[in-house]
């Protein structure tokens, strides 16, 4: 089982870095994304109002942070150098990310930003203030396709996804709250991980367990991202589920749709179309499809089935660090892409999600499938059919 990210995986990943460095005239390229430092670094953090800084040159990787993670980045044995401020506002970061650049020489960087981003009232000077900048989204594009270490954790966080929605399945009930179902499913299946995967988990959570598995329910289950109600389950309710683990910060995406007991027979009709919608889906995908072909399949079906209207989203999305990443299976994505970026290539892992949604209930399968040098992989496998997903 894979359950930690190899080193040799950040070799790479710098080396392709210093390989698109190499092609600009700048001389160091630089990073403020949370995920794109911990993509090349394996540095984690929590984008706050505090930033944290990036630097890549052809012989080194320095990093800037805020003195309460110097503790946590210094024993990372990729970063050569690392400097702190004392906090933000007080501690001027960019000035003391400046005093890195310098002191290595740069005088003009390739970023992912110009400068850091406004999240949680930080405001601060752009990098451009003091040195030559250019944007570049290189670990970005890079994150589309995984590698087979990546698919491998994906492959992992999916079958623990598994056993959370079986634990969501079994705890679910007349009279149970949603809330503390998912809690109790969301615990022994953690539990379960930790006990099983003990010192080879690499710890990507704080206070919480590494699966969850929860659900929306009733109506609710009408508007595609609701909330869980407030409300006990009772006979004839739809739900729809959803299930994940964090795998080295890696994740899967496991959803379905379930009733409390007895099904109408128009909710097995919506039922129906909802999941002849995800298999025209699955089979459209492959190495060299275009992204839009799939997502317009599925809105052609919904098309002669009369069902337009109650569409509301595409059909799926990349994931793997981020539970949201491009590219996105959508029929607008020729129109943002061309060439190799319009189409699917082996090592990108997407969720397959088409739903439709009536006034009363939502109706939606979500798996996660990885496209292969030859075809698909499916990664998450909780029985799809009606009948296996009754409670």
């Amino acid at each position: 089982m894979a359950t930690r990210l190899p080193d040799t995986e950040f070799g790479d990943r710098l080396a392709a870095v210093r390989d698109r460095l190499s092609d600009t005239d700048a001389d160091a390229a630089v990073w403020f994304g949370a995920t794109s430092i911990e993509y090349l670094s394996g540095f984690h953090h929590i984008q706050t109002e505090r930033p944290v800084v990036l630097v890549v040159t052809q012989e080194r990787i320095e990093i800037t942070v805020p003195r309460l993670e110097v503790e946590r980045v210094e024993p990372n044995p990729r970063i050569d150098r690392v400097h702190h401020y004392s906090d933000y506002p007080g501690g001027k970061p960019i000035e003391v990310a400046v005093g890195m650049l310098r002191g290595l020489g740069v005088g003009s960087v390739v970023a992912d930003s110009d400068g850091a981003p406004g999240v949680m009232g930080y405001e601060g000077p752009a990098l451009s203030e003091f040195l030559d900048v250019e944007t570049q989204s290189w670990v970005d594009r890079m994150r589309w396709e995984k590698s087979d270490a990546e698919v491998d954790l994906i492959r992992e966080s999916a079958k623990w996804a598994n056993l959370g929605h079986r634990h969501l399945a079994d705890f679910s009930e007349p009279g149970a709250h949603p809330a503390t179902v998912s809690q109790r499913a969301s615990m022994e299946a953690s539990r379960a991980m930790l006990d099983t995967l003990g010192d080879t988990y690499s710890v990507r959570v704080r206070g919480d367990g590494p699966v969850h598995a929860g659900y929306i329910s009733g109506r609710e289950t009408a508007l595609p991202h609701g909330h869980t109600p407030n409300e006990r389950l009772s006979e004839g309710d739809v739900l729809i589920t959803g299930a994940s683990a964090n795998v080295d910060g890696y994740r899967s995406e496991l959803e379905r749709t379930m009733f409390v007991g007895d099904y109408t027979d128009e909710q097995a009709h919506y039922f129906d179309l909802m999941y002849e919608a995800q298999e025209i889906a699955v089979d459209a995908l492959g190495p060299g499809v275009p992204l839009a072909h799939v997502d317009e399949a599925v809105n052609d079906y919904f098309e002669e089935q009369g069902i337009t209207e109650l569409a509301r989203h595409h059909v799926g999305h990349n994931i793997g660090l981020g539970g949201h990443e491009p590219p996105y299976i959508d029929e607008g994505w020729g129109e943002v892409a061309d060439g190799d970026d319009a189409v699917m290539a082996p090592g990108q892992v997407y969720t397959i999600e088409p739903g439709i949604y009536t006034d009363e209930y939502g109706y939606r399968h979500s798996d996660t499938i990885a496209i292969t040098e030859s075809g698909i992989e499916w990664l998450t496998h909780f029985p799809r059919d009606i009948e296996s997903n009754v409670i």
